[in-house]
């Protein structure tokens, strides 16, 4: 073996791994470009009056099981629609984590309630019972959990805690689609799951959301918020609460239509490659591959590192990049109560409203910051990689190990 690439050596890969922002990483094939050019045909690219949206929303609701489901125009929307729905009040609390996209938490403040961090566990990143049972209070509505990496969170033992305290479960799964959770899936243990159609996720239409419920009062509730609170069933030109425009065009509804049918393969070509990964990289001292009980999707293939044995995590993540391996150190720049709109409070002009009595200190979840600062290492995570391409992977990483590893230094 070389010496590392940063230091002059051959890199493990002179090619790009397949990737999810170009051809060589999604699966799109004539299927999808039949149903563009089915509703560009039609002439109604709007689903108010198209039938692609509806007919999605029936397929998906279906795959999970679900009573209902209700789509919309993004992920984060999607989460959006799920606040409406528990529809708190100024200054009332939503439980969250500090490991996330920032469209997990935005939405809770876009409807004027708090956003309130807990802890995770040091190994998933997901977040930890224990930390969220700490953190309910009077004004606690929800907890939003996210599935981070496409490992299903504890979500068994949160909805058994949300059912003891009267609180709403919504589920963030833009990251673990058909992720198994319980006897079910992310999404369907919760009062409302939550997923995302944008270009990175298991199945994309670029952008679009998807919500699922058995609620027929909350499924109402998030339809009616997509659509400005205007009760087109009962043909009334009317607005019966403040709500946004957030509906999904027939064109993204037909191409997701056609994604779905992949879905079942895209993870489970995942998953497979996933395994293959694992096993070769299962006896590297202080690098802990992601725990897999059968229940990860791989969304991405995140490393937890022990700083006993692993140097710094970020020049981890510049050598594997010089390799020809892209990888993310930390995940994040900080935990999202670190980022400038909640550090400093920049919601509604000046007003910092509903923060202006809230701060989120340095040290509020230690494990969090632990895990970004020093020991979350994120690799991208594909349908399309082949063997030889999980074996580059893994050559890799035992190429950095072999090289920055304490033991070997």
């Amino acid at each position: 073996m070389t010496g590392l690439a940063r230091d002059g050596g051959t890199p493990v890969r002179s090619t790009p791994l397949p990737t999810v922002m170009d051809s060589t990483g999604r699966r799109f094939g004539d299927e999808e470009v039949k149903a563009a050019e089915r509703v560009l045909r039609s002439g109604m690219l709007s689903a108010t009056w198209g039938t692609e949206v509806p007919a999605l929303e029936q397929e998906f609701a279906d795959v999970l099981g679900a009573g209902h489901a209700v789509a919309c125009s993004s992920g984060t929307a999607a989460l959006h629609l799920a606040v409406a729905a528990v529809d708190p009040a100024p200054g009332d609390e939503i439980i969250t984590t500090p490991i996330s996209d920032m469209g997990t938490v935005f939405p809770i403040l876009m409807q004027n309630a708090v956003p309130v961090f807990a802890d995770v566990d040091p190994v998933t990143g997901n977040l930890d019972p224990a930390a969220v049972a700490a953190a309910v209070t009077p004004r606690t509505r929800a907890v939003m959990a996210v599935h981070l990496f496409g490992k299903p969170a504890p979500i068994v033992e949160l909805r058994e805690l949300c059912d003891q305290h009267g609180l709403v479960l919504v589920e963030d799964c833009a990251q673990a689609y058909l992720a198994p959770a319980g006897d079910t899936l992310a999404g369907r243990i919760g009062h409302i799951g939550c997923f995302s159609l944008q270009q990175t996720k298991h199945i994309s239409a670029g952008d679009g959301g998807l919500v699922v419920t058995d609620d027929a009062a909350l499924a109402r509730r998030m339809r009616l918020f997509a659509d400005k609170g205007w009760p087109r069933a009962t043909n009334e030109r009317d607005y019966l609460f403040l709500a946004l425009n957030y509906r999904m065009t027939e064109l993204a509804g037909a191409v997701t239509r056609a994604q779905l049918t992949r879905l079942a393969g895209v993870v489970a070509d995942r998953r497979t490659a996933a395994a293959r990964a694992t096993a070769g990289i299962a006896e590297l001292a202080g690098v802990t591959a992601p725990p897999d009980s059968g229940d990860h999707v791989y969304w991405q293939y995140p490393l937890i590192l022990d700083p006993a044995v692993a140097c710094d995590l970020r020049e981890w993540a510049a050598a594997l990049t010089a390799e020809g391996i892209p990888a993310n150190g930390g995940y994040l720049t900080s935990p999202l109560y670190g980022a400038p709109a909640l550090r400093d409070r920049v919601t509604y002009g000046h007003s910092h409203f509903p923060l202006q009595d809230v701060e989120y200190p340095v040290g509020l979840c230690p494990t969090a910051e632990d895990l970004i600062d020093h020991r979350l290492l994120v690799l991208p995570w594909n349908e399309n990689y082949t063997t030889e391409d999980v074996d580059d992977i893994v050559t890799a990483i035992r190429k950095v190990h072999s090289v920055l590893s304490k033991e070997a230094g």
